[in-house]
Parts: structure tokens; C-alpha cells; sequence
């Protein structure tokens, strides 16, 4: 095994959520429309958005560039008249500050997902997805 591959995979191992999550989280209106949705995603490069909950018994959703082409765009909708709650995933899936990333690799591994919440004394403080993990390795 290649010294650096050796030493990248020592230092994933050792690595939390927080060491790769990313902290600046973009959030969407519920009854925002899915156009919006696409104009957010396409002005900031990113491929989902967090969504406020509705009210305190609310929970947070997500909606992503493939919830849009699948639901939207596949079936000839037109964006502007889709709210993003009604396509959007409720409840996001989370893990605490603190995990061990390997761990949250083979979870989402497991349950074929690409983006994960990082939570904090109950509060969603950062997202980790594939392309964050892809990012950590290659910096190593």
C-alpha cells in the first residue's frame, strides 16, 4: 500500500464529523417554491437545502437537486407552482457532533445517502456529505 494512502486512511479514522462538516448552512422557506429552490441551488452551487420547520412541533427538512429532477422536472411540472414541502425529505437524517467519521461512512454507506446533519444539544449545526469526505481525503 502507497505510504499516503496508508497514512490518509490512519487520519480519516481519527477524524470527527466536525473536522470535515461544513458549518454554513443555507435554509429554505417551506412555502417556498421549488423554482426558488433551483435558483438558491444554482446562485450558490449546492446541491440541497435546509428547510425551516413550520412551527416548534416542526421539524427540519431537506430538499435536493434530485428530489427536483425526479419530482419536478421528470414529471413536467412547472417549479414555480410546486412548494418545496411537498417534495422535500422530512425527518433529516442526523448525527451528533462528536462522531467518528469512519462511523458516519459506513452509515451512510449503508443506507446509500450522500448528505448527513451534524447536530448539537439538539440543534442542527453543520452537514456532512460526500463531497465534504471526498474534500477531507484528498487534502490529506
Amino acid at each position: 500500500m502507497n505510504d499516503k494512502i496508508y497514512l490518509c486512511l490512519v487520519v480519516i479514522t481519527n477524524m470527527k464529523v466536525e473536522d470535515v462538516m461544513t458549518k454554513d448552512l443555507i435554509f429554505i422557506d417551506p412555502d417556498a417554491s421549488v423554482k426558488d429552490a433551483i435558483d438558491m441551488m444554482l446562485e450558490k452551487r449546492i446541491r440541497s437545502l435546509l428547510i425551516k420547520p413550520r412551527n416548534e412541533k416542526d421539524t427540519h427538512g431537506v430538499i435536493t437537486v434530485r428530489d427536483i429532477v425526479f419530482e419536478v422536472i421528470a414529471n413536467e411540472i412547472n417549479p414555480e407552482e410546486v412548494r418545496v414541502c411537498d417534495i422535500a425529505s422530512k425527518p433529516v437524517v442526523t448525527v451528533r457532533k462528536g462522531t467518528d467519521l469512519k462511523t458516519v461512512i459506513r452509515f451512510m454507506k449503508r443506507f446509500n445517502i450522500a448528505r448527513v446533519f451534524v447536530i448539537e444539544d439538539g440543534e442542527i449545526v453543520g452537514i456532512v456529505t460526500l463531497m465534504d469526505i471526498m474534500k477531507a481525503y484528498d487534502v490529506l
